[in-house]
């Protein structure tokens, strides 16, 4: 299938399909619509992984220092009361089995993004503040991309303040963490950033872009779904090629998983992971 044949078939999605395909650093081979904004779902708490790290290396924080495990959070919207999470919303009770306790924020941030836990990225948006979130969408080179609050923070969310992406801005940020494993750049250290690539390559939730490549491919990825989206937006590293960014973007009525905080394979789940497979199968011509 040539980007143009995928492009004809994408063109009869309902709805709006944006992508990003190119090589970390290099100009992209394959955008549709890359600047189109999406409500982000859980994509955006890889901003958040990588603000952090940041303020870990910065001597700010300490991951590895327990946190109170608290589901009470301070709103975005001046004046408004505090908020909470609802766990049956959530995918993941290990979180919620500490409540009333403490966790580590490392083991914190590791459930963000691999059982994409609302709980846990709340709390690590507590400790590092929606500003340095900021600071490392800017970092890395964003444009339209938002987090201006937490999960579940309604009072924000009915007066505009939302979290926001694009399948370039996504790809910007993924580029940047895997550029930066192997040379200092703007995110974190090197260090720094294969460890955040170790932590996105664990991902659980692999129902998307992971499903459309062969089994046992190293892939670092973050997905997010509500009723009428479902993004995935990761890094793959074939054995036999330079890795690849790939990330796709849907807002779409076939997006009809993930009521109530359920994680459900749908038709989205199935249109990202044929996207996944045709742009594995053009792994070699991908632009340098």
């Amino acid at each position: 299938m040539t980007w143009a044949e995928l492009d004809a078939h994408l063109d009869r999605v309902p709805g709006t399909v944006s992508a990003y395909v190119g090589r970390p650093g290099a100009r992209p081979t394959w955008t549709r619509r890359a600047d189109a904004t999406h409500y982000a779902a859980s994509t955006m708490k890889v901003a958040v992984l990588v603000a952090l790290h940041r303020a870990a290396e910065a001597g700010r924080l300490d991951l590895d220092a327990p946190v109170p495990v608290r589901n009470s959070f301070d709103s975005a919207l001046p004046g408004a009361p505090r908020f909470a999470n609802a766990r049956d919303y959530d995918n993941d009770e290990a979180v919620w089995e500490r409540v009333g306790g403490a966790a580590p924020l490392r083991w914190l941030a590791e459930r963000m993004i691999i059982r994409s836990s609302n709980l846990a990225t709340n709390l690590c948006i507590g400790q590092v503040g929606l500003p340095a979130v900021a600071r490392a969408w800017e970092l890395a080179g964003a444009r339209h991309s938002v987090t201006g609050r937490g999960i579940e923070d309604f009072a924000a969310r009915d007066a505009g303040v939302d979290n926001l992406v694009t399948a370039a801005d996504l790809a910007a940020l993924l580029g940047e963490l895997t550029r930066g494993a192997t040379r200092p750049g703007p995110l974190a250290s090197p260090a720094g950033c294969a460890a955040m690539l170790d932590v996105l390559a664990a991902q659980e939730h692999r129902e998307d872009l992971a499903a459309g490549l062969p089994d046992g491919t190293r892939v670092a990825h973050k997905n997010g779904w509500v009723r009428g989206v479902r993004h995935g937006a990761g890094v793959v590293f074939p054995d036999d090629a330079p890795p690849y960014q790939i990330v796709v973007c849907t807002t779409t009525d076939l997006a009809d998983g993930g009521a109530d905080g359920e994680q459900v394979e749908d038709d989205a789940c199935r249109l990202i992971a044929h996207v996944s497979a045709q742009v594995w199968a053009a792994r070699h011509e991908l632009a340098d």
